[in-house]
This record gives structure tokens, sequence and C-alpha cells, in this order.
């Protein structure tokens, strides 16, 4: 981890998929969904589910969260379907971001596959970083 900034070297995998869900609703994703498969996958520790209403939201989604990781020091290590816009894949070690296109997000169903898994609320955790966050 020489490449990442010193005050990002302490980011857990929780916090890289709150980072990523949190620029997916920025950029309108729809139904965005953080599952917690910690020892119950062996490549993630949590994956990030989304969905967009068109292909070019879709990429524009995978550019963004994408953009704002690198903004941070860290890479993705692939990113897979960008150009064809229907299910693009960013794998960031611990953290696994999907973005579909609705229609492929439905047939493919990660969200039923993983319905054991913990799912973590993103929108609560939007003000998280005030002083005051009221439950």
């Amino acid at each position: 981890m020489k490449s990442v900034k010193t005050e990002y070297q302490e980011k857990t995998g929780r916090e890289l998929a709150l980072i990523c869900a949190h620029k997916a609703l920025d950029g309108k994703a729809e139904d965005v969904a953080v599952y917690d498969v910690t020892g119950l996958c062996s490549y993630a520790d949590y994956l990030v589910i989304m969905s967009g209403r068109s292909t070019r939201q879709v990429q524009g989604l995978a550019e963004n969260i994408e953009g704002e990781v690198r903004a941070k020091r860290l890479s993705a290590a692939t990113c897979e379907g960008i150009s064809e816009g229907q299910w693009v894949i960013l794998d960031l070690s611990d953290v696994v971001v999907h973005i579909f296109y609705h229609e492929q997000r439905t047939f493919y169903n990660l969200d039923g596959l993983w319905r054991k898994a913990p799912r973590l609320a993103v929108e609560e955790t939007e003000t998280s970083s005030s002083p005051s966050s009221a439950s």
C-alpha cells in the first residue's frame, strides 16, 4: 500500500464500499445496495450493487466511482464492461462494485444470490460524517 496517501491507509473495506455507494447516489444510481460478504465470499469482503437507467448512465457511474477512488490514490485493479455499458465490474480488492443496466440486474439477480449476506443501510450512513447524526 505504498501508493496510498497516509490519511487513506487505514480505510477499511467497509469504508471504501460506502465511499463507492455514496458516489453512486451522487450520480443518481438506482437501488444502491452494499452487502457484507465477509466469510461468505472468497474474492471480496463487500459487494456494491447498483442500477443505471441507461447504458450511458452505467458508464458514467463507473467513471465517477473510479475517479473518486483514484482521487484517493487507490486504483481499480480491473474494470470490465465499461465499453458496453450493460454490466460494469470494478474490482477494488476487498470491494467489488457491480453497475448494471437495470434489465441486466434483474436477469443476473446478484441481490438474490447474496440475500443472506448482511445489507448495509447506505442512506443512513450519509450523515455519519456530521457531528450530530440522529437515527
